[in-house]
């Protein structure tokens, strides 16, 4: 196996950004701007026990009625915190939140969601691969909400993998429709889908809400992305386990969503983590919400992809820190920023430090053509900085950026990384300004020989 280093000094390159009244921030100072604007809700003292409504813990009763008559006492209440003790509840249906509700799942209490399709109807608005329209209920739904959490100990599981799961194999027709009402731009209300279509719903999803906090659940076993912020403000996710494993589990995916924090989060995914959205193509060039003020931290990866960005990222996206993370498992990619020219948007303003992975196919990728396709609608990547970051093993790659011949990716720094060992180190094509400093890619050379 060839090694290399690469060891450049660069000097005074900026990290820092503008604010509002002229004055630089720094990267920290940024961060910390936007951590001020990141408050979880209160959560409501008017407590109540899900089993007082007749929600019976034995996995056979349908627990459905009981969240819903609970909820309904919640909105006439003003709010309140539904208790679910230990037991496993059956919910044939979905849970649609209300304002001002916390769901406490207690320790050893589990909620496991029916697989009959019909529960899962009347249709909602929703949006599926960066597309709004009318879908199945995600399993639980919040839609034009405030102040609301799911907290405890307890676990939300699918239930899907030998259900909604399987749809993957017949989406396509339904899926490429979507699309082509997306760039039609097909009014909203004729976009509906559901019974005769394979869309497999959301198992978490708010819709236009802001201060939500999900904290200390276990995720599992998702008919498709497991948590899909849309649209929504000021999040806090903190010490969630996920164990999902069925096609496209991603993690947490934010979507035209901003002020959120995801933090100490042990991921086990299928597939991505995090991935950033932020629409998909026209609709999301119209719609012009970018994703944005989003900090990932002391979390510890394991999945397909740690961190993503894309690739339905039409509104942009911009301020994203990832900083104080490592693995706890194999990753095929570490980093990954991808769009395509049919997209058109940004990428900008991305922070990664103090970042670590083990094995990985792939370590930091930048691609502006993704699956080689796309016309168009270029996207603007530019103002990424990567600091302090390692990687043992890279199958594959260590660094490679991707951009487009009409639009490179641009102004990209590298600071204190070092790769163990790789197959190829560097791969940059149409790119410009990528700036090195302190960079190690196999074993570092040190002192150099001299004749005997």
């Amino acid at each position: 196996m060839r090694k290399y280093i690469f060891i450049l000094l660069v000097i005074n390159y900026c990290t820092s950004c503008t604010s509002p009244n002229g004055e630089q921030l720094s990267r920290t100072e940024k961060r910390d701007h936007i951590l001020k604007n990141i408050v979880p809700p209160t959560i409501s003292q008017n407590a109540m026990l899900l089993t007082d409504f007749g929600a019976i813990g034995d996995s056979l009763t349908d627990c459905k009625p009981a969240f819903d008559e609970a909820i309904k006492i919640c909105k006439e209440q003003k709010g309140g915190k539904i208790m679910v003790p230990e037991g496993i509840y059956l919910i044939n249906g979905p849970i649609h939140l209300a304002s001002n509700v916390c769901i406490e799942l207690q320790k050893g209490s589990k909620l496991v969601f029916g697989s009959a399709p019909s529960d899962y109807l009347p249709v909602v608005l929703t949006s599926w691969e960066g597309t709004f329209l009318y879908n199945y209920s995600p399993f639980v739904y919040g839609y034009q909400l405030e102040n609301i959490a799911i907290i405890g100990e307890g676990t939300i599981d699918g239930n899907a993998r030998d259900s909604f799961s399987k749809w993957a194999e017949h989406q396509k027709e339904s899926q490429l429709l979507s699309r082509q009402m997306n760039h039609e731009d097909i009014p909203l209300p004729e976009r509906i889908f559901g019974s005769g279509h394979f869309l497999r719903p959301h198992l978490i999803q708010f819709f236009e809400c802001k201060n939500i906090l999900i904290e200390g659940i276990t995720i599992k076993n998702s008919p498709f992305w497991c948590v899909h912020l849309l649209k929504s403000e000021n999040i806090t996710a903190r010490k969630v386990k996920f164990d999902a494993f069925n096609r496209n589990n991603d993690g947490f995916d934010p979507e035209y969503s901003k002020n959120i924090l995801i933090e100490d989060i042990d991921f086990n995914n299928a597939d991505d983590n995090v991935a950033i959205k932020a629409g998909r193509d026209h609709e999301g060039r119209k719609t012009g919400v970018s994703s944005e003020n989003i900090i990932i931290r002391n979390c510890r990866f394991k999945g397909l992809h740690g961190v993503v960005i894309g690739s339905e990222m039409s509104a942009g996206v911009q301020n994203v820190f990832v900083e104080n993370c490592t693995y706890s498992g194999y990753c095929k990619r570490g980093i990954y920023l991808k769009s395509n020219p049919d997209r058109g948007g940004f990428i900008r303003d991305i922070y990664v430090n103090n970042v670590e992975f083990g094995e990985v196919e792939d370590f930091f990728y930048i691609t502006a053509y993704y699956h080689g396709e796309g016309k168009g609608f270029e996207t603007d990547i530019r103002n990424i900085f990567v600091d302090n970051v390692k990687c043992r093993k890279a199958t594959n790659a260590g660094l490679v950026i991707q951009g487009y011949p009409s639009k490179k990716v641009s102004d990209v720094y590298f600071s204190n990384v070092h790769i163990d060992s790789c197959a190829t180190a560097l791969s940059f094509t149409n790119t410009e300004n990528i700036v090195f400093d302190d960079i190690v890619i196999g074993q570092e050379v040190k002192i150099p020989s001299h004749a005997k």
